[in-house]
C-alpha cells in the first residue's frame, strides 16, 4: 500500500511538471524569429536580354543561290564602300549575257538590212516598225541580263572593317544567307526586346546596368538612346537601343543582361520579403503579433521597399507561422 501511494504521488509530480512546462511556454508565448527594418539604396529596373552591335552595320547576303568561288576579303580587314569582298559563279549569268548579246547585234544588222529593202521599195514601212520594236526588246533583255552578272559580285555597301566572314570557297549559299557583317568597330550599341507591359516605363536618357558572362564581376553603365514606336504584335515586345561608352570592353554580337532603372532611392526603408504576407507585415508590438497594413515599392530577391505604414524601428516577424493569430502572445526566438 505504501508502494502504490509513492507511485501515485509520483505521477501527479510528473504531471505538475509537465503542466507547469506547458504552461511557461505559453505564458511567455510562440517563439518566432524577428527583424528591423534597415535604411539602404532601392532600385526599381525593368530586366532584358539584348545583344551588342555596331551603330554603323551593313549585312551583305547574296540574292539567289549560287556556289561562292572567291573570297577577296576576311575576318578583320579594312574594305571600302563597293569594294569586292567575294564572287559567286557567274557561268550562267555570263551565258545568259553573252546570249542577248547576240540577240541585239542580229536585231541590229536586220534592222538595216530592213531599212534598206524599204528605200528600194521592197518592205513595207510596218515591217521596218516590226523589226525595230524586236530590236528594243532585245536591248531591254540585254540590260536586264546585266544585272544577275554583276549581282555575282558581292560588294561592301558601305565602308569599314570585315566584323565576320562566313563561309569558305566552294561552298554552296543560299539567297539571303549573309556572308560578311560590315561595319566599324566602335561605336557601340545595345538591342534590346522590353516587353510591352513594361515599356511604358521607359524614356530616353534612363540608365541602364549591363552584365555580360564574359565579364562575371564587371557592370557597365549605358543608357537609352531610342525607343521604337511600333512594337511587335507577335512577340509582344519593342525594341530599345542602349548607347555604351566608347571605352566598352564588350564586343560586337555579345549576349548581355539588361537592367534599365526606372526609380531610385538611397535611403529607403527596406524589410525582408520573407516578413510581407500580401499586403501587410506581422510585428511583434508588447510581445503580441500584431498584423500591420503597408504600402510596398521596390521589390527585390530579399528586400522589399516599405513606402508607408510601417515605422522605422519596429520589430518584424520574419517567416510567421502560419496558425498565427492576431493578438497571440509571441516571443523573439
Amino acid at each position: 500500500m505504501h508502494k502504490r501511494f509513492k507511485s501515485l504521488a509520483g505521477f501527479a509530480l510528473a504531471l505538475l511538471l509537465v503542466g507547469a512546462a506547458v504552461y511557461w511556454h505559453l505564458g511567455r508565448g510562440e517563439p518566432v524569429q524577428t527583424a528591423q527594418p534597415i535604411r539602404g539604396a532601392a532600385v526599381e529596373a525593368v530586366y532584358a536580354t539584348a545583344v551588342v552591335e555596331p551603330l554603323v552595320l551593313a549585312k551583305v547576303a547574296p540574292l539567289g543561290p549560287a556556289r561562292l568561288v572567291a573570297i577577296h576579303k576576311r575576318d578583320g580587314e579594312p574594305v571600302a564602300a563597293q569594294e569586292a569582298l567575294a564572287q559567286l559563279d557567274d557561268r550562267e549569268a555570263r551565258g545568259n549575257l553573252e546570249q542577248w548579246h547576240a540577240q541585239r547585234d542580229y536585231r541590229r544588222q536586220d534592222l538595216k538590212r530592213q531599212e534598206a529593202l524599204v528605200a528600194q521599195g521592197f518592205v513595207s514601212p510596218a515591217t521596218l516598225d516590226k523589226v525595230r520594236a524586236e530590236l528594243r526588246q532585245a536591248e531591254a533583255a540585254l540590260a536586264a541580263a546585266r544585272r544577275p552578272l554583276a549581282e555575282t559580285v558581292l560588294r561592301a555597301p558601305i565602308g569599314g572593317v570585315v566584323l565576320r566572314q562566313d563561309g569558305e570557297i566552294g561552298e554552296m549559299v543560299s539567297a539571303g544567307q549573309v556572308l560578311f557583317w560590315v561595319g566599324a568597330p566602335q561605336p557601340l550599341r545595345i538591342t534590346a526586346d522590353v516587353d510591352e507591359e513594361d515599356i511604358l516605363r521607359l524614356t530616353p536618357g534612363q540608365k541602364a546596368l549591363i552584365k555580360a558572362d564574359g565579364l562575371p564581376h564587371q557592370v557597365i553603365e549605358g543608357k537609352v538612346s531610342e525607343i521604337t514606336e511600333k512594337g511587335d504584335p507577335i512577340n509582344k515586345n519593342y525594341r530599345v537601343r542602349i548607347s555604351l561608352p566608347e571605352t566598352t570592353p564588350l564586343k560586337t554580337g555579345m549576349t548581355v543582361e539588361v537592367n534599365i532603372i526606372t526609380r531610385e532611392s538611397a535611403d529607403a526603408l527596406l524589410v525582408p520579403l520573407a516578413s510581407l504576407k500580401g499586403k501587410a507585415i506581422w510585428t511583434v508590438q508588447n510581445g503580441r503579433a500584431v498584423l500591420v497594413p503597408v504600402e510596398t515599392g521596390v521589390r527585390g530577391k530579399e528586400q522589399v521597399e516599405i513606402l508607408a505604414g510601417l515605422a522605422p524601428d519596429a520589430l518584424l516577424i520574419v517567416d510567421p507561422p502560419s496558425r498565427l493569430a492576431a493578438g497571440a502572445r509571441v516571443r523573439p526566438r
